[in-house]
C-alpha cells in the first residue's frame, strides 16, 4: 500500500512523539547538538540495528527484519557493500552487533542466541545462548555490553557470554527503558532510545544519564530525503545506529532504512590519535 508523503511524516512524528513520553524531560543534564561534518550514502534497504567503525574508513552493520537480517561490511564514503552474511538462523529477527579482538558478535531478538564471525571474513565462527531479549551491543575494549529494551545494560565475558555485570540505567532518577543500540566512547556509553529523536549519554559507573544527544534534525533530514526519492519514512524507520571514528574524534549516526549515514561532531568527544575503530593501538 502507498502512502501520501505528507501523511507518513506525520505518522512517523507522532510515532515518536508517543514514545518520546516516556524518556523524562532533561533537567539537570545538559542537552547536546550535534554538528554535521560529512554526509556519506546508506542503503535504503538496510534496517540498522547495530553499528561500528573498524577502521581505515569500514564499518560493520548489522540488520534486522526476518528474512533480511545479516551483518555487513560497508565503505563509509561510498556506502558499498564489500561483504556480508545472513543471520544463520533464518527465522531470527537479527539486532546489534559488536566487533572485539578481531570477532563480530551479533545478536538476536528473540531467539536467544548470538552467532559470531570472523570480522575479517564474515565467516561464521560459533554461537551462544542468553535469556531474554538482545537489542544493542558494544564493547569497551575488554568485555561486551548488551541492551534488551528494559532499563538495564549487561556486560558479558567475550569467551562465555556470561554476564558479569548489570546496571540499571536512570535519567533524573527515573529507569530509562527502551535502550536500543549501544557505543562505547571514550568512558561513557551512549544508547539510542527506541521511538525517540534522543540519544542517551550512559556513566557505566552510576547507570545516570550526563547527557543528551538531540539528533531530531538528523530525523528531519533523513526523512525529507526519503520523501522526495518518492520512498517516505515509516514510523518504525528511527535513528538506531552509533559508531565511534576515534581518530577524527566524530560520531557516525544513522537510522533504519535511512538514506544517509552522518558524521558528527558531538561536545565531548576529542580525537584519539594512533587508535583505531576496534579500540587497537596502531603500530
Amino acid at each position: 500500500m502507498r502512502v501520501h508523503p505528507a501523511s507518513a511524516l506525520t505518522a512517523l512524528l507522532a510515532a515518536s512523539a508517543a514514545v518520546a513520553q516516556t524518556v523524562p524531560p532533561p533537567a539537570s543534564v545538559p542537552v547536546l547538538t550535534p554538528t554535521v561534518v560529512a554526509r556519506y550514502p546508506h542503503d535504503r534497504a538496510a534496517f540498522t540495528q547495530g553499528l561500528q567503525y573498524v577502521g581505515d574508513g569500514v564499518y560493520v552493520e548489522s540488520t534486522g527484519q526476518v528474512g533480511e537480517s545479516g551483518v555487513r561490511r560497508v565503505t563509509l564514503r561510498t556506502g558499498r557493500v564489500t561483504g556480508s552474511v545472513p543471520t544463520p538462523l533464518a527465522t531470527a529477527f537479527g539486532e546489534g552487533v559488536a566487533v572485539l579482538a578481531g570477532v563480530a558478535y551479533h545478536l538476536t531478538w528473540q531467539d536467544g542466541v548470538a552467532f559470531t564471525f570472523d570480522a575479517a571474513t564474515l565467516k561464521e565462527t560459533g554461537q551462544y545462548r542468553y535469556t531474554g531479549e538482545g537489542w544493542g551491543l558494544t564493547t569497551n575494549g575488554k568485555q561486551l555490553i548488551m541492551s534488551s529494551g528494559s532499563a538495564t545494560l549487561v556486560w558479558r565475558d567475550p569467551k562465555t557470554f556470561r554476564v558479569t555485570r548489570s546496571l540499571a540505567v536512570t535519567a533524573d532518577g527515573q529507569p530509562l527503558r527502551n535502550l536500543n543500540e549501544l557505543e562505547y566512547v571514550q568512558g561513557s556509553v551512549y544508547a539510542n532510545i527506541w521511538l525517540s529523536d534522543r540519544i542517551a549519554r550512559i556513566d557505566p559507573q552510576t547507570g545516570k544519564v550526563t547527557a543528551w544527544i538531540d539528533v531530531s534534525d538528523l530525523t528531519r533530514q533523513a526523512s525529507m530525503q526519503a520523501i522526495q526519492s518518492g520512498r517516505p519514512l515509516t514510523f518504525d524507520d528511527v535513528p538506531n545506529g552509533i559508531a565511534y571514528v576515534p581518530e577524527r574524534g566524530t560520531l557516525l549516526i544513522t537510522g533504519k532504512r535511512w538514506g544517509t549515514m552522518f558524521e558528527v561532531k558531538v561536545p565531548g568527544v576529542k580525537v584519539e590519535s594512533g587508535v583505531t575503530g576496534q579500540g587497537r593501538v596502531r603500530r
